[in-house]
């Protein structure tokens, strides 16, 4: 199916569809289906947890007003998550706000895969992705390392290496080239990397 001639996910197609059509259901369909990532990556861009509860309410509220317009150029979930990073950095900017430590778990697991890899990532001996662990003393390295980030650093590295999102999602979200977003993970991950390197030496 597709909105705007282009194509999208059967499903967001159909609640978009809805949604215009006033559909009280289908709100609540979305909803379900997308907030608990538009949330986790408000608080990890936003830096506060009721903030980012305000965020996604937010977020759903634009979403809602705006789905008259939504020309289906990008997924729902690029569109909508575009609107969450916007809103996260400038309540960020407005707070002063340092971010929250991060939970270093990957979101979906759906992002490509690449040459290079999250720099807190420590392969397990059976070199298990899955079985990546992360002591608290590292946890703490890698949030300052983070929150050391420019904005669109800390946004690049939070959306690939955490949130799991490929190349191709992220420029459709951050509205850049997907050159772009190489450039940058490769840079934020070069700099966090340097950050970890004295720790990293000890494990």
């Amino acid at each position: 199916m597709k909105v705007g001639n282009v194509a999208i996910a059967y499903e967001d197609a159909a609640l978009v569809d809805q949604c215009r059509h006033g559909d009280p259901s289908s709100l609540t369909r979305l909803v379900e289906k997308y907030q608990d990532r538009v949330f986790n990556t408000c608080r990890r861009l936003c830096g506060d947890p009721d903030e980012a509860a305000d965020l996604t309410q937010e977020v759903f509220v634009r979403v809602l007003e705006s789905i008259g317009r939504f020309g289906g150029r990008s997924g729902l979930y690029t569109w909508m998550f575009r609107i969450a990073v916007n809103l996260s950095i400038s309540r960020r900017r407005k707070s002063g706000r340092r971010p929250t430590p991060l939970s270093l778990d990957s979101g979906s697991g759906r992002g490509e895969a690449d040459a290079g890899s999250a720099p807190w990532a420590c392969a397990a001996p059976t070199d298990s992705a899955d079985q990546r662990l992360m002591d608290a003393e590292m946890q703490s390295a890698v949030s300052a390392a983070l929150d050391e980030l420019d904005d669109e650093f800390r946004t690049v590295l939070v959306l690939r290496d955490i949130e799991s999102f490929d190349y191709e999602q992220i420029a459709e979200i951050l509205d850049v080239p997907r050159g772009t977003v190489k450039s940058r993970v490769h840079r934020a991950r070069m700099a966090v990397r340097d950050k970890l390197a004295p720790l990293m030496a000890q494990k």
